[in-house]
């Protein structure tokens, strides 16, 4: 097989967004995952954030973290998680579990998360039960520096300066759980909501982002941009980026199967949906186009992953699954396709960040493992800040049954702000490795190395051995006459460096 590289042909700018993550009131998330309170002697935090996880994070540069949901954002009513501990509101996560939620963990606390990671603030406001006061009042809470009650409350709880939202989603799939709307009904909703999304600090102004659809949904779509956008002569702000939420689940929602206990057929299936994405991001970008030809509003992917059964013995409601050398695939192939569409996809956020879905991270108590996708974020974020350039790979196409066919190899490359360029290839099969030749245009090969997550298809990390699947230097990687030579093995995503 041969890999075809062009670095001369620039495709667009990686935003670091591309590999952003999504934190919800769900599960074991937040409660356990990130934050363990501040007074907890038995787990190492600063101020109640995990210190194990947050390192973690660090080390793979997360550029944005989502909050507070998901479904949960729309009965998110933010003043209940802000004051003292013991005074704030509890309630009933009725989406997730039916536990109590103490708002323990609110504004401040993520805010304070963010300031630790070194991320970007996405914050997912309430449109669904919310009123247009209290979202408009929470974005002065946060961002208004000078005199006025909600920026006074806030300096009376304790944080002086406003904080920077980067970007703020006005609802969530209020298709479905936040308010089975219409797209025409929301957009008008959406268009009066974040006219009270104030921009308090011209110098940061929010990216505003408004509810998108539910896979293939392509009349959302439509009806969304219709209402809300003005065209290229007459905007005025009112949408920066529309959502687009689509999950990997192999046999469909009524049989979604385990996440550790599949054959080579289920393998497939998942493969073939997962690069589903691809027509998902052209098509609904072909409606977009119709409205807005000149890319004002940005794509933004931010719910994404596999979604399987819960692990046994676990709370339905909690979604708690393992992560195998399959997620790894599903990670880089998503990576990938956002990487391509960089032009108009501009962010997007994996479901989720610990302990739920297709999760980085899982904890146990004080224990903490990194699970195969994470060592795949490890190796894709020498694409941030990159510039995407031409890549084309010779292919044949694999797989078990017609209908779930799918290519072997898959790929895309960057040039890096460190003068290298930073090849991502996955190879799909379950049983066969590749020869690649690359070859790279009109320029010299220097040097080259390479690192590798890869393995039998179930394999996964477990508390009792963490380290079964992690990222690995891969030596077997060569330069003869001035190509790039190499053999990718079954079951395997690869970052290869190049120094031209």
């Amino acid at each position: 097989m041969k890999l075809f590289i062009n670095p001369k042909h620039s495709q667009g700018h990686i935003n670091p967004e591309l590999q952003g993550h999504f934190s919800e009131h769900l599960g074991r998330c937040i409660y356990e995952g990130l934050y363990v309170g501040e007074n907890n002697k038995d787990i190492p935090n600063v101020n109640g954030m995990r210190t194990d996880v947050v390192e973690a994070l660090k080390q793979i540069r997360i550029p944005v973290l989502r909050w507070p949901g998901g479904c949960f954002a729309d009965e998110y009513h933010w003043k209940d998680g802000i004051g003292p501990k013991e005074s704030r509101k509890k309630m009933i996560n009725t989406h997730w579990g039916g536990v109590v939620e103490d708002n323990s963990f609110g504004t401040h606390e993520f805010m304070e998360l963010c300031r630790q990671l070194g991320c970007k603030t996405y914050v997912n406001g309430n449109l669904g039960s919310g009123t247009v006061q209290e979202m408009s009042e929470w974005v002065e809470y946060m961002t208004f520096e000078g005199v006025s009650p909600m920026a006074d409350q806030r300096k009376a709880n304790g944080h002086e300066a406003p904080w920077t939202v980067d970007y703020f989603g006005v609802g969530n799939e209020n298709w479905g759980c936040g308010g089975n709307m219409r797209p025409e009904y929301y957009g008008d909703l959406y268009r009066r909501y974040q006219t009270y999304v104030r921009n308090y600090d011209p110098k940061k102004p929010i990216f505003k982002i408004a509810c998108g659809a539910n896979a293939q949904d392509y009349d959302w779509t439509e009806g969304v941009m219709k209402t809300c956008f003005r065209g290229a002569d007459q905007f005025h702000g009112f949408m920066d980026g529309i959502s687009l939420h689509y999950y990997t689940v192999p046999g469909g929602w009524e049989h979604k199967g385990s996440a550790v206990d599949f054959d080579e057929k289920r393998w497939y299936k998942t493969m073939a949906t997962t690069l589903f994405m691809e027509e998902l991001i052209r098509k609904h970008e072909a409606v977009m186009i119709r409205h807005d030809k000149d890319h004002k509003v940005a794509l933004i992917v931010d719910e994404w992953g596999t979604w399987y059964d819960v692990e046994e013995g676990t709370n339905p409601g909690f979604l708690y699954q393992q992560n195998t050398i399959r997620d790894a695939l599903v990670a880089g192939i998503n990576l990938n396709i956002f990487n391509k569409h960089c032009d108009r996809v501009k962010m997007a956020n994996i479901a989720q960040l610990v302990n739920v879905l297709q999760a980085v991270i899982l904890t146990d108590g004080d224990k903490m493992i990194k699970t195969p996708t994470y060592h795949v974020f490890d190796m894709y974020k020498h694409h941030q800040d990159a510039e995407l350039v031409e890549s084309y790979v010779e292919n044949e196409t694999i797989g078990i049954e017609d209908e779930n066919k799918v290519p072997a190899l898959h790929e895309s490359v960057s040039l890096g702000k460190d003068g290298k360029l930073h090849i991502t290839i996955n190879n799909l099969s379950a049983e066969k490795d590749y020869e690649i030749e690359g070859i790279v245009t009109d320029s010299e090969i220097k040097g080259v190395s390479a690192e590798i997550v890869s393995g039998e298809m179930h394999e996964h990390n477990s508390f009792d051995d963490p380290e079964r699947v992690t990222k690995k230097s891969f030596s077997d990687v060569s330069i003869k006459d001035n190509r790039i030579c190499f053999t990718i093995p079954k079951c395997s995503v690869m970052h290869i460096a190049v120094e031209i």
